[in-house]
């Protein structure tokens, strides 16, 4: 007995490092269970389904994933944007339990100032100009001002620029209208065109649908089929009292219904800011500079994003400064989806603004059917040789 209380005594600190150990593995384990429990077997109102984690974690700036990444692969270190530092935990935490970044006052301010949240936006690529007080914004006035009649200066009938011909080998036979180009504000129209004095760039006629069908020709000409949608999507939101884009979803999906064969979606908007944002003169040439406005409120917006980014790349190696960027948007005060969930090939391209002519707005429609034909018969290429 006494050579048991003496090995006792010699190994008291292990049997409580033991039991402390002990202890604190059955609490996790209990601690486990219980939240494997609460994830299984709550109602439905109360599961953690994917995109609520998707939500939390949007919270987070993107390049904060890198330093994870980095444990496992030493490669992503080279991956940091210049200067980018790995973000404390004390600020990681403030972000993911608040949703308030403290490097950008619009996730606070967004919340109390009424409009403020509409500039939910995230640049992906900056364009020559493009920072965060230039951003494209949905300026959506009363529908009666939408749908005040009114006279044109001009209807850019007789506006037409000269259009390129049609490449070698190229727009010769159309067998399918691949490409379907739509307008959900279909009446946003160009200041040089409507009477002096007018306030809001709006008319029936002489709007945003002349630039797609300009743009639609382009296509064909380059051997690629076009559809050209003239929907008054205005008109249908107003007499149903919905939503532009509850209006112009169903036109989309009423279109790929009946034709199985479209692989792209184009709607086509113009911007509110001012004239020198907008503009870029090329060549001696003024083009109406463009921006894509991706949705990030559904799951694969990073389909759309990729030919967003792509067809952004393609208009800098051959027009640079054309493109004012690629950038996102999602959060209270935008449609956040913009129909891009119904294809990983939905682009929603601005052009120009409500101070550029239909004149330069052309050329960039020409300039957009030149740069997209090269992503297309390079992506049918790719496809025939599978």
């Amino acid at each position: 007995m006494g050579s048991i209380q003496k090995f006792k005594k010699k190994h008291s600190n292990l049997f409580k490092r033991w039991s402390v150990f002990a202890a604190g593995a059955m609490a996790i384990l209990l601690l486990l269970f219980i939240g494997i429990g609460l994830l299984t077997g709550a109602k439905s109102t109360y599961k953690l389904y994917s995109t609520t984690i998707q939500n939390f974690t949007t919270q987070v700036e993107g390049s904060s994933f890198l330093y994870l990444f980095e444990m496992e692969n030493r490669l992503f270190k080279q991956a940091h944007p210049d200067e980018s530092k790995l973000p404390g935990l004390s600020s990681l935490s403030f972000q993911l339990f608040t949703s308030i970044k403290p490097h950008d006052l619009r996730s606070l301010l967004g919340r109390e100032i009424p409009g403020l949240s509409a500039y939910n936006s995230e640049i992906v690529i900056a364009g020559e100009g493009t920072d965060y007080t230039n951003l494209p914004f949905e300026s959506q006035p009363p529908l009666d001002v939408v749908l005040e009649d009114r006279e044109a200066v001009d209807d850019g009938d007789s506006n037409e620029s000269e259009k390129e011909p049609a490449p070698e080998g190229e727009g010769k036979t159309i067998k399918e209208n691949s490409v379907f180009i739509y307008h959900t504000h279909n009446r946003e129209s160009y200041f040089p065109h409507l009477p002096e004095g007018t306030t809001d760039a709006y008319h029936d006629e002489v709007n945003i649908t002349k630039v797609g069908d300009r743009l639609g020709e382009a296509l064909e000409r380059h051997g690629i089929g076009a559809h050209v949608d003239h929907t008054d999507i205005t008109t249908t939101a107003l007499e149903k009292s919905v939503d532009y884009y509850d209006v112009s979803r169903g036109v989309v999906q009423e279109a790929m219904a009946s034709n199985d064969r479209i692989k792209y979606l184009f709607d086509l908007h113009r911007d509110n800011v001012p004239r020198d944002i907008t503009t870029k003169e090329i060549n001696g040439k003024t083009y109406a500079r463009t921006i894509f406005v991706v949705g990030a409120k559904h799951p694969d917006y990073e389909k759309n994003l990729k030919i967003a980014t792509d067809l952004h790349k393609l208009l800098e190696e051959s027009y640079p400064g054309l493109s004012r960027g690629v950038l996102t948007k999602q959060g209270s005060g935008v449609d956040g989806k913009y129909n891009q969930d119904l294809s990983g090939n939905a682009v929603l391209i601005e052009f120009g603004g409500v101070y550029n002519d239909l004149d330069e707005t052309y050329l960039t429609a020409d300039v957009i059917a030149e740069v997209f034909s090269e992503y297309y018969w390079q992506a049918e290429k790719v496809s025939s040789d599978e």
